[in-house]
């Protein structure tokens, strides 16, 4: 499985010491505030099982990823798990502990990932998708160089109408825009 570095940050297979820094950001209200609920101990530690077990079996995923004070949360690739207009496709997500936000972790590993997705996966595009209202994250696609057309804008299929995060919008990013931009 392949391991990434950046010049701050790790990114690597999920360890069992994860577990419990991994609950407590889950388990955190305003880190999962643009998802639909925060997650048990059970329910997180299901997580990274699945999680590791795409990374082992494909090579690539969603990396546990450790700055230079431990383990901070995760940046990686991920096949949304549902079915909407852009899909099938391969998503680059991230998901750090409040600690770790204001200090550009997020962008910083998701540049590492997206060189790795589009030269030697070569993989030929990606998308990103967050609730509407979640403006830390649609910074961090902007600076990404991802575009967004309203128009591929989507009423999340795993949400209620009445829910305030089932409004999401879409990002996308091809390689061979990647590849002709700056990084």
């Amino acid at each position: 499985m392949t391991e990434l570095r950046t010049e701050r940050l790790f990114l690597r297979r999920w360890r069992d010491t994860d577990r419990e820094p991994f609950a407590a950001l889950n388990g955190d209200p305003e880190v999962m505030r643009h998802f639909p609920a925060t997650l048990t101990r059970e329910q997180s530690d299901a997580m990274i099982d699945r999680i590791d077990a795409d990374l082992a079996h494909q090579g690539y995923g969603l990396w546990a990823v450790d700055a230079p004070d431990g383990f901070i949360g995760f940046v990686g690739l991920a096949r949304p798990r549902f079915e909407a207009h852009f899909t099938p496709a391969m998503e680059i997500g991230w998901r750090l502990s409040r600690h770790a936000w204001g200090h550009g972790y997020a962008t910083e590993a998701a540049r590492t990932v997206l060189a790795h997705a589009f030269t030697t996966l070569a993989m030929p595009a990606l998308v990103s998708f967050t609730a509407h209202t979640n403006a830390r994250s649609r910074a961090v696609m902007q600076r990404l160089g991802f575009t967004r057309d309203p128009a591929e804008d989507f009423q999340h299929p795993n949400m209620t109408p009445d829910n305030p995060l089932q409004p999401c919008v879409l990002y996308r990013l091809d390689a061979e825009t990647w590849h002709a931009g700056p990084r």
